[in-house]
């Protein structure tokens, strides 16, 4: 029964995308400990990665939101200026 588990768990986490894999599974790690202090590792592991994914979507998102808000300013060379 786990083995059918455990290899879908692999086929859908290779299905994944490698930015968002990181969410994944740092969350199933998580969520395997905690669920195995409640004797449902799997169960837990399961829903880490969830989690964690969503919870990488969202910091993605809020990374890219603050980018677009800072005023982009001149890094090349000295300010122009207008010539007559």
């Amino acid at each position: 029964m786990r083995v059918w588990l455990i290899v879908s768990v692999i086929g859908v986490t290779l299905g994944v995308s490698p930015a968002y894999a990181i969410g994944c599974f740092s969350g199933a790690v998580a969520g395997g400990v905690a669920g195995h202090m409640a004797h449902h590792g799997v169960l837990g592991a399961i829903g880490g990665c969830v989690a964690g994914h969503e919870l990488h979507k969202h910091q993605v998102r809020q990374d890219q939101q603050q980018q677009q808000q800072q005023p982009q300013t001149q890094t090349q060379g000295a300010p122009q200026t207008q010539q007559q």
